[in-house]
């Protein structure tokens, strides 16, 4: 067993802290070329991870860059640095430790590639562009360890891959160096560590003890939740008594609309005026830390947040989490429950507030995963090549290199692990050539080979534009918002909301109604001066479709007898439709066929989420047509999908045959605009599409305007170039989802039930006022809706509830 220095073990006595299990662990293992850990919120994870770097560097004699920290937020980052500053101080160690983000000066990072700090605190991006410098080989020299924190969350997505293929560049540069990475929810710990190592080596994986479990619970509310909507307005007393029963509240939001609607309307009701405060990514930056420092201070009550604050930030003394809305996602929900009581083995406190009548089964679902620690995840796919491409570029940014040898290289991260040759040299020679189509502009001629076999930038002025172009998050089209005669923003929201505003219109943002004046310089101009009802501006935020263990745990739940779990507004809701129809099946479609208001409906019920769901719907009404069944259109949530036409549906079977499904699919896809966003994302990663000039950066218009241009060139006369064919590959698991509804299709094997029914089905009841909320607007929107929810309640005989 590796002990600690007396230095240390002064430092944990003085504190009153004896050294946990996982800790001792990770200090016994320090010297293992890869490992991680998984330990609950609040268990000393970070120190962990760096207990090894802060004894190592105690005696003052490494010179240079000893620990890389990488993480997926720019604010983890600084708070960590904050944090870590602390036993640094108290022991007087000669450590400096700086953070590197897109926040750092312009001086201070100039600064640090001369000097770098002992410890390097940053994000995947900020490190892509170090080892794009050619002084990256002195930069990383005594470079010992690299701590990718919260790993879960990048390991998911491109700016993990980009990540991983930056540390195979800094295992060449220094092949001795030793990587950790940490977690407090990981679903396959297998998978994230083989992610982790330098293939095909091994990765440790540590468990600390969990703890005890959370207490987390549905909030009992006196009014029954609404059919639809995802507002929860109904439950605000509910939580604002639970917001004055405790310290500190977190009330998270699956989106960022919903945010802002709940936050104007928990004011509205505020009448004890509480310090309550909202927090997410569209807000001004400024506005979001003035946030951040009143709640460390403990100065607020309550924040409504998204997602901004859902990783391991220790912001204050956070006593209860409440979860508005269905989570979609049990990982999601476990991190976000860990954000209360972020102390080792002291339970986290949180409850749930469903936001309609079937998120009610939803939540309670979520209940029983979280309580079996079933945590959700889809198995992840190989590396993406668009990521790759921007790789080769970076690499090339640095100095001339050997494609052999990097191919060797991009093989030993995991993702790209099955790389074959023929995918690699197919990836250079984009970014060589841009392709069959475009080799005849130089402006796509990036890379040349010289005599002795290595490839170069074509032009090194190029660096600064690939540099300023390095990252993997596709940005929203936005625009900033700022009051009239003031310099101040107060946020951002979307160019296509933007849009649609007229002067006089009024919307939220922050949490105050804004009256928009007029487009100044892509600037929205706004005044205080409400006096409409406000539109709610679309911010793009995140858009969740269920889980697919989820969705199936639900199914699950419907083959009970009886549900005693359950609000007994809702089991007698799922009784009823068991008496007048039935209830889906795992292994099963449900069709349900039925007259209402002179129009066939049926209703699919597939469970495949929201995105999927929406595409069966395309793909349905599409066959219909080829019927002769003239549907006339559909709505979709994550469990089902309404259809209404002229003609009565005798037999769906024919609709949902598998054989021809992928086919209608392509073609469909091929002219959607789903296709055109898609390539637009991955030509921006891959390179192809700049959004970022010496000059200026382009408008979200104008980038659309080249991608299209180049979107329908390549369709046209290279359908089969790399970014097409990467664009296809990406648009299946997207917003189209079609991976799921093949799932689906495969999973139920052609076992159609066909319910033909003579009205509107109790489980169908939701479906319907969805499509009456899109349908309905103006000020009478809400009384509208009860008439139409009471008349159709009625007519589905489920009035009582």
């Amino acid at each position: 067993m590796t002990a600690l220095t007396p230095q240390f073990e002064t430092w944990f006595t003085k504190r009153g802290w004896a050294i946990h299990p996982h800790q001792q662990q990770m200090l016994d293992q320090a010297d293992k070329p890869a490992l991680m850990l998984i330990a609950p919120t609040g268990g000393g994870k970070t120190l962990a991870g760096f207990l090894p770097s802060l004894i190592a560097l105690a005696d003052g004699l490494h010179n240079g860059l000893h620990t890389l920290y990488v993480s997926p937020l720019k604010a983890l980052a600084a708070d960590i640095k904050r944090n870590l500053r602390t036993p640094v101080a108290e022991m007087d160690l000669p450590i400096r430790i700086e953070d590197r983000t897109g926040d750092t000066s312009y001086t201070q990072k100039r600064r640090q590639r001369a000097d770098p700090p002992h410890i390097l605190l940053t994000t995947p991006e900020s490190l892509a562009l170090l080892t794009s410098y050619e002084d990256a080989p002195r930069i990383f020299k005594g470079l010992q360890r690299i701590i990718v924190d919260e790993i879960h969350a990048l390991a998911e997505s491109k700016r993990g891959d980009q990540l991983m293929l930056a540390l195979s560049r800094l295992q060449t540069l220094v092949p001795d160096l030793r990587r950790v990475g940490l977690s407090a929810t990981v679903e396959d710990p297998d998978a994230i560590a083989a992610e982790l190592a330098c293939h095909p080596d091994p990765c440790a994986i540590i468990n600390a003890d969990p703890g005890p479990d959370p207490d987390i619970s549905m909030l009992i509310t006196r009014e029954k939740p609404p059919w639809t909507g995802g507002g929860a307005k109904y439950a605000i007393p509910a939580v604002l008594d639970e917001v004055k029963k405790h310290k500190t509240t977190l009330i998270f939001h699956n989106t960022r609309a919903q945010a802002e609607i709940f936050f104007h309307n928990l004011w509205l009701a505020n009448t004890d005026d509480l310090p309550i405060g909202i927090h997410h990514g569209s807000l001004d930056r400024e506005q979001r830390q003035k946030v951040e420092a009143a709640m460390v201070s403990g100065d607020l009550r309550a924040i409504v947040c998204t997602g901004s604050l859902d990783l391991g930030i220790d912001w204050g003394d956070v006593d209860l989490v409440v979860q508005v809305g269905a989570p979609k996602n049990v990982k999601r929900l476990v991190q976000r429950i860990g954000r209360a009581n972020h102390r080792y083995n002291a339970p986290s406190k949180a409850l749930l507030v469903p936001a309609n009548r079937f998120e009610v089964v939803e939540c309670v679902a979520a209940l029983e995963a979280v309580k079996e620690n079933d945590l959700d995840g889809d198995p992840k796919g190989p590396g993406p090549r668009d990521v790759l491409c921007q790789h080769i570029m970076i690499t090339a940014c640095a100095g001339p290199f050997d494609a052999n040898q990097l191919y060797q290289e991009v093989k030993t991260v995991g993702a790209y692990r099955t790389l074959s040759r023929a995918a690699f040299d197919d990836c250079l020679d984009f970014c060589a050539t841009g392709g069959y189509a475009l080799r005849a502009y130089d402006k796509w001629k990036r890379l040349l080979q010289t005599a002795d076999g290595l490839w170069q930038l074509r032009d090194p002025r190029a660096a600064q534009r690939i540099r300023m172009n390095i990252g993997t998050i596709q940005d929203t089209d936005t625009l900033k918002v700022r009051m009239k005669g003031n310099f101040k923003p107060l946020g951002e929201v979307e160019e296509a909301f933007a849009a649609t505003l007229t002067p006089g219109d009024t919307f939220l943002i922050g949490g105050q109604v804004v009256r928009y004046e007029s487009l100044k310089e892509m600037t929205v101009e706004v005044s205080r001066r409400a006096d409409k009802t406000p539109k709610i501006a679309t911010f793009m935020g995140t858009k969740f479709a269920n889980s697919t263990q989820l969705s199936q745990r639900i199914l699950r739940m419907f083959d009970q007898p009886d549900w005693p779990e359950l609000p007994s507004h809702t089991a007698e809701w799922l009784g009823l439709q068991r008496q007048y129809s039935k209830l889906p099946e795992a292994d099963r479609i449900l069709v349900e066929s039925f007259p209402h208001e002179g129009r066939q409906h049926i209703c699919v019920y597939g469970f495949a989420g929201r995105n999927a769901m929406q595409t069966l719907g395309m793909l349905v009404t599409q066959r219909m047509e080829e019927f002769n069944l003239h549907p006339m259109g559909f709505v979709a949530t994550d469990y089902a999908t309404l259809i209404w036409g002229l003609d009565p549906v005798e037999d769906p079977a024919p609709l949902f045959k598998p054989d021809n499904m992928r086919a209608d699919f392509e073609t469909w896809l091929s002219g959607n605009a789903v296709m055109k966003k898609t390539f637009r994302g991955a030509a921006t990663i891959a390179g192809l599409i700049e959004r970022n000039l010496p000059q200026a950066r382009k408008s979200g218009r104008q980038a659309t305007f080249s991608s299209d241009i180049l979107y329908d060139t390549l369709s046209k006369y290279d359908p089969d170039h790399l970014m097409m064919r990467i664009t296809r590959e990406e648009a299946l698991r997207g917003l189209v989802d079609f991976g799921r509804i093949e799932e689906m299709l495969t999973r139920t094997a052609g076992r159609i039930d066909h319910q033909k029914l003579d009205r509107v089905t109790p489980l169908s009841l939701p479906m319907f006022l969805e499509q009456g909320r899109i349908a309905v607007a103006g000020a009478g929107q809400d009384r509208l809706l009860e008439e139409e929810a009471a008349r159709l309640m009625q007519e589905a005989g489920v009035s009582s509830l």
